[in-house]
């Protein structure tokens, strides 16, 4: 007759799989088995407590990190309690821990990785900002995920995130470029590195593999997600790209040319943001009745290009040049300031050819001061609130041409830097940080898909970068093709940071549905987080489409909208 009491531990222990390692399931194996007729002690309960705490101090060896590095080290794995103070995820294992890198005067790579004691079997990696250097936790909710959800990790993914393999304050500190395998863990190594570290405490945690492995992130982290897609297609059923900075090199070759226009004639060419918001509030005056909704969001993108061509113009029918082109004031645009605005309102030709499908002259494709730019995004005057060495590109071309491509700390790359010195070096730096490929075979042969977008009034990343990357996958799939992995949208009024619709899009919910239950989304819903708008709503369409106002309903509302040309 069966012992009621070792059955009892037994189907206890078996309904709490979750929490064990591969290692202790072999404790179980008795359970299975008839008990002898004397019956032994009930089997030790293995809490997330203890497996959480078996974690700290192992060592992950080189060989199972598929990129070069001498291993990595777990440095703390702590339980944090579901009651745990400002703790809004759960009851989960943080861990955290270093990759150490091959060239011993090379930065490490600090990690977290997060093991919900309720765990999905889905894991989630989060992407960095600017030029990273500060640790990304997971800890949160994604880029531009609604406020009101419930973060990844309390839904039970595995998070993880890292700081990319250098330590800064974040913003665009880029000493680090001086060393090569710290450039090139920014540029794209640490994704696979942080990834393959992260499967083995996975592994170690709860004695299996994920059942579907994510990319989220925006900016930098949009950026990663393009490399996770073109680098390592084998590692991502799906990646969800915000606003990427996938061209980095080229987008910042193009910040400094826009750094150096708002510099031209001796300063004369720098815009102040008074003169800014003169030029905005004309050409918003013009355009924002384009889509059929005077509602402080410009959609209808080609025509306001059109609408506003007088604007380019330095004559006297332009209504925002100051009389005679002279500088008379806040409320006009002096000559100077007009050719710098046209300077960086064009796409930018570096010259010569970087990318395997550059027809002649690699080109970053212009900005958008004439088509519904702000100049103004988090808080943040984007031509530089009192000079234009405070412009927001000047920082991030200084630092990429002087420090990545230059290597000169010294060298003052506004005057005398010249990019056709340096091609070899700036094909070869392309090669390690940028992620322009449009060969996107390998990700779609194994099912991954990518839901991608970009605001239409951001400043910091050109939106026009995203649609020539679109334009350009186009020239090597066709629609059907493209769109059975791919989706392009683009949002109006949203910016990098805000922007006059702060937009919020469950993009995480979408790309479930996509690889988990083969629904393919259509037109997404946003939300406005803006202080004075919040609630109203958008959908969200598919590029080159745009939301047109029906005439009648609502203009705070989705439903009164429809996407089309």
């Amino acid at each position: 007759m069966h012992n009621n009491k070792s059955l009892f531990s037994c189907s206890i222990i078996n309904r709490n799989m979750g929490w064990l390692s591969a290692g202790l399931v072999l404790l179980l194996a008795g359970c299975s088995q008839q008990p002898d007729k004397q019956a032994a002690a009930p089997a030790a309960l293995v809490t997330p407590a203890d497996l959480c705490q078996k974690l700290t101090g192992m060592s992950i060896a080189a060989t199972v990190i598929g990129e070069p590095t001498t291993g990595a080290t777990i440095t703390s794995a702590e339980l944090v309690a579901n009651d745990a103070p400002k703790n809004l995820n759960g009851e989960f294992c943080k861990v955290l821990g270093a990759i150490h890198p091959v060239d011993s005067s090379a930065p490490d790579i600090n990690f977290e990785v997060n093991l919900p004691s309720e765990w999905n079997h889905k894991t989630l990696q989060f992407g960095g900002g600017g030029l990273n250097g500060t640790l990304v936790n997971g800890l949160g909710h994604y880029a531009k995920q609604p406020d009101a959800e419930t973060t990844p990790l309390k839904r039970g993914y595995v998070t993880l995130g890292s700081d990319s393999g250098h330590q800064s304050s974040g913003g665009f500190d880029g000493k680090f470029y001086l060393n090569a395998e710290a450039l090139e863990n920014y540029g794209h190594m640490q994704i696979k590195k942080t990834r393959d570290v992260a499967l083995q405490l996975v592994q170690a945690r709860y004695g299996s593999k994920p059942e579907h492995s994510y990319f989220i992130g925006g900016s930098q982290g949009g950026h990663e997600g393009f490399d996770a897609m073109q680098r390592y297609p084998d590692d991502y059923d799906g990646v969800v790209a915000g606003y990427p900075a996938h061209n980095v090199v080229m987008l910042h070759l193009s910040a400094w040319n826009y750094a150096k226009a708002l510099q031209g004639n001796g300063g004369k060419s720098w815009i102040n943001p008074a003169k800014a918001r003169a030029l905005v509030a004309k050409v918003y005056e013009r355009c924002d009745k384009l889509d059929g909704a005077n509602d402080g969001i410009i959609s209808n993108l080609a025509a306001c290009e059109t609408e506003n061509a007088p604007l380019r113009l330095l004559t006297n029918a332009n209504p925002v040049r100051c009389a005679k082109g002279a500088d008379t004031g806040d409320d006009c645009l002096s000559d100077a300031q007009i050719k710098a605005l046209n300077e960086i309102d064009k796409p930018y030709e570096v010259g010569f050819p970087i990318f395997p499908d550059d027809k002649g002259s690699a080109a970053f494709p212009k900005w958008t001061p004439f088509a519904g730019s702000t100049f103004r995004d988090g808080g943040l005057d984007i031509l530089g609130a009192d000079s234009p060495l405070k412009a927001l590109q000047y920082a991030p071309g200084a630092a990429t041409l002087g420090l990545a491509i230059a290597q000169d700390p010294d060298l003052n790359v506004y005057e005398k830097f010249d990019p056709k010195a340096f091609q070899d070096r700036i094909k070869d730096v392309v090669s390690r940080i940028s992620a322009n490929s449009i060969d996107l075979d390998a990700y779609q042969k194994r099912g991954g898909k990518l839901i991608w977008f970009h605001g239409l009034v951001d400043d910091f990343i050109s939106p026009y970068s995203s649609v020539q990357y679109y334009n350009r996958l186009k020239t090597r799939y066709d629609d059907a093709a493209l769109g059975s992995f791919l989706k392009f949208y683009t949002i109006p009024g949203m910016g990098h940071v805000t922007g006059v619709f702060n937009a919020r899009v469950s993009s995480l919910e979408a790309l479930e549905n996509w690889v988990e239950k083969g629904v393919a989304p259509g037109d997404l819903l946003a939300t406005d987080a803006s202080k004075d708008t919040a609630g109203r709503t958008r959908p969200v369409c598919q590029y080159p489409a745009w939301p047109h106002y029906d005439g009648k309903g609502d203009i705070n509302q989705a439903a009164s909208f429809s996407c089309g040309n």
